[in-house]
């Protein structure tokens, strides 16, 4: 450009030769200020260092596709979130979680998109567009023509947030912080700004406004980053990786890059001075060229190629280029280097006379009987002598083929639908419950689900009162073909019971009879809890179960009912959130679970029937004929020692032994009656239904049922 600019100047007051004088004048400035080959002002691999918050931080215009960690331009105090559990005899506990809202600046250029996000490198956001966690993210593109968004505006009210027209943002509402240890995590985003790959040519014309044209600079790269202290530190890593140069074009420069058009000088040494050849020491040439780059196959973290002379000097130029490119580009870029490292030693300074005068610094010129090619570098006048100082043209984009190296992926897996279960079901841990105790389990239909927000409503979803979240995802799936209606007494060797797990990243295992006795393999079908010794794999999720345990915990009145499509919902402390039953037996609870992947809340509702916090149904109810009617007797368990442990009789686990007692006779009221012993002498012969219940401390068991005949 001054280069222009001088030799103009010079031709309005000191016609050609003026303007010739102030042509050479403008090359050194060109050379020494515009296209300077050397200098630290350029970009740098920076890219995915943390978030900033600092003035002054350059903002780097992007191109095609690139990860880049961005500025943090906005952000509000952490905002806190208190829930309390406990009460109605249990201790309160009070747990904390926190929200961010913030926005990040990504490019000072406008963007089409925005990919993948990682959070403290694990992915926040996977290749499929959907979220890992909530996070209230909305995406500025960078308009000219944007608005101001809303929540920046809310707080720092109407007229006073900037609507940064030019740059392209992100913002990030109520992000749950749980996940990064209550933080704001390290973020970096995969953003997209030109479709498909760019040529260096054009990321060139656009950063220098269109005065250095695209030309033949024709090095492909995936994504660019430019910014810099000048125009020149923006394009000068990306000119030199394409083995390119400006050349004065009217008003401009164009790029020129390998063998092409070129004038011929028939006698080099037309001046009669002859032809000069210098050639610089070995020592000037590197033996090591390194490139820095970011690498698409490696989720463009930085990687590095380098290219070996093995006649060079002990020296290593390292030239760290902030794009995206393939290994093999990369390990090019480097060859390519050292070749024209090696070929700039050598110049040559020819003599052709007046008439090249029009030969500006950069043109391509041939030599008469000469092969190859040469760029003009310098152009002289000496002692009435013009002269043009060559180099000779190397060929750009040598081939090359390179390893990324190993790469460990974040992994990206899509958090899928909710599927939540609630029930109560008879306590499953050690001791007894003093209250009923709602039990919680969910999962994805993918396998990168996490967790969903919990609420939960005691008036059929006319208010709703947050509970937290879920546990960790259990294994659920749904029932295929039922398991055979057989005796809770013996082990099950002839039911096949088949289920689809949630999907088929989900596994079940083997458990030998020991383990089943320590309480291995306990699962919820239907409203039966059952155990498995066998765990068959059918293929795509599907599992065939075998050597059931039926009936666990007193729930031998459900074997019956089992049916296809029932749930199926493996039992493990960790997998299981667990809220208080609140309130009397008899009432109806509505859980509500909110994840990432679900287009609306899924919701269940659970009765509580009492039956975590009752004992189990009396069994062996028998009768016995004696004079005047019928001895009834039958055998209390308890709700407490499971494990028969001791040899002696099982704990009671209620404050008092009580029945209930009720004997229905046909043409009769039912006659109910309470006793505090395990027998009962009903008199009469008539036929009748008998119904035995243990009256615990917070309600009845499930009952025992005997039908008697009419004695004769």
């Amino acid at each position: 450009m001054a280069t222009l600019v001088l030799t103009a100047v010079g031709g309005l007051f000191g016609g050609p030769i003026g303007a010739m004088l102030g042509g050479l004048a403008g090359q050194s400035i060109d050379r020494e200020l515009l296209f300077k080959p050397k200098g630290r002002e350029g970009p740098r691999l920076t890219e995915l260092a943390l978030q900033t918050s600092s003035y002054g931080t350059p903002i780097p215009k992007l191109f095609g596709t690139m990860r880049v960690a961005g500025t943090v331009i906005w952000a509000t105090d952490l905002v806190e979130h208190r829930h309390r559990e406990g009460g109605k005899g249990r201790p309160t506990v009070t747990s904390y979680s926190y929200t961010a809202s913030f926005a990040v600046a990504l490019s000072a250029r406008p963007i089409l998109s925005v990919g993948r996000i990682w959070a403290d490198g694990k992915l926040l956001r996977g290749a499929a567009g959907d979220w890992k966690v909530r996070t209230g993210f909305r995406l500025h593109l960078g308009g000219e023509d944007q608005a101001v968004d809303p929540l920046i505006a809310s707080a720092e009210g109407a007229g006073l947030a900037p609507a940064h027209r030019g740059i392209a943002y992100a913002v990030f509402e109520n992000l749950e912080l749980e996940e990064f240890g209550n933080r704001i995590p390290t973020l970096s985003f995969e953003v997209v700004a030109d479709p498909g790959v760019v040529t260096a040519g054009a990321i060139v014309a656009a950063l220098s406004g269109g005065v250095v044209a695209a030309g033949e600079a024709a090095l492909p790269v995936r994504g660019y980053s430019g910014y810099g202290e000048s125009v020149r530190g923006a394009i000068a890593p990306l000119i030199e990786a394409s083995a390119a140069w400006p050349v004065v074009a009217g008003d401009g420069f164009i790029l020129a890059s390998g063998g092409g058009g070129a004038a011929t000088i028939a006698d080099p040494g037309a001046s009669g001075r002859g032809v000069e050849r210098t050639i610089a020491a070995p020592d000037q040439v590197p033996r090591r060229v390194a490139i820095s780059h970011y690498d698409p196959a490696r989720d463009f973290q930085a990687g590095v190629q380098i290219a070996t002379d093995p006649q060079g000097q002990d020296r290593e130029r390292r030239i760290e280029l902030p794009a995206a490119l393939s290994a093999a580009t990369a390990k090019g870029i480097a060859q390519t280097e050292l070749v024209r490292a090696e070929l700039a030693r050598t110049q040559r300074v020819v003599r052709p006379g007046w008439s090249a005068i029009e030969l500006a610094p950069g043109a391509r010129v041939a030599l008469a009987g000469e092969t190859g090619q040469w760029r003009v570098v310098e152009t002289r006048i000496e002692a009435g002598d013009f002269a043009l100082v060559l180099t000779p043209i190397a060929t750009p984009g040598v081939s090359a083929s390179a390893s990324p190296g190993r790469v460990s992926p974040a992994p990206d897996r899509v958090h899928g639908a909710t599927r939540l279960h609630g029930f109560e079901i008879p306590h499953v841990g050690e001791g007894a419950l003093s209250s009923p105790r709602l039990l919680i389990a969910a999962c994805g239909t993918s396998s990168g689900w996490r967790r969903a927000a919990l609420a939960l409503s005691s008036d059929d979803g006319g208010r709703w009162e947050a509970i937290g979240g879920t546990a960790a995802p259990a294994v659920i799936g749904t029932v295929v073909t039922r398991a055979d209606s057989v005796s809770a007494l013996i082990e099950d060797r002839i039911s096949r019971l088949v289920i689809d797990l949630a999907h088929a990243e989900m596994e079940l295992a083997d458990a030998s009879p020991d383990a089943l006795d320590a309480g291995t393999n306990l699962a919820l079908v239907g409203d039966e809890l059952i155990q498995f010794g066998r765990a068959e794999p059918l293929g795509g999720g599907r599992w065939a179960l075998s050597q059931l345990w039926r009936g666990r915990r007193g729930t031998e009145d459900t074997i019956e009912a089992m049916m296809p499509g029932d749930r199926f919902v493996l039992l493990t402390p960790e997998t299981l959130a667990v809220h208080d039953g609140r309130g009397a037996v008899g009432a109806r609870l509505t859980v509500m679970a909110t994840g990432v992947g679900d287009s609306e809340p899924v919701e269940v509702v659970v009765p509580v029937t009492g039956r975590s916090a009752t004992p189990p149904a009396p069994v062996a109810l028998h009768a016995k004929p004696v004079a005047g009617g019928r001895a009834l007797r039958w055998t209390r368990r308890s709700r407490v020692g499971w494990r028969w442990s001791d040899g002696t009789d099982s704990p009671l686990g209620e404050s008092v032994e009580h029945y209930q007692l009720r004997v229905a006779v046909a043409g009769q009221p039912d006659v109910v009656a309470m006793t505090d012993s395990s027998e009962w002498l009903l008199m009469g012969g008539d036929a009748a239904i008998v119904e035995v219940r243990q009256a615990g401390d917070h309600g009845l068991s499930p009952p025992a049922t005997l039908i008697l005949e009419a004695m004769e």
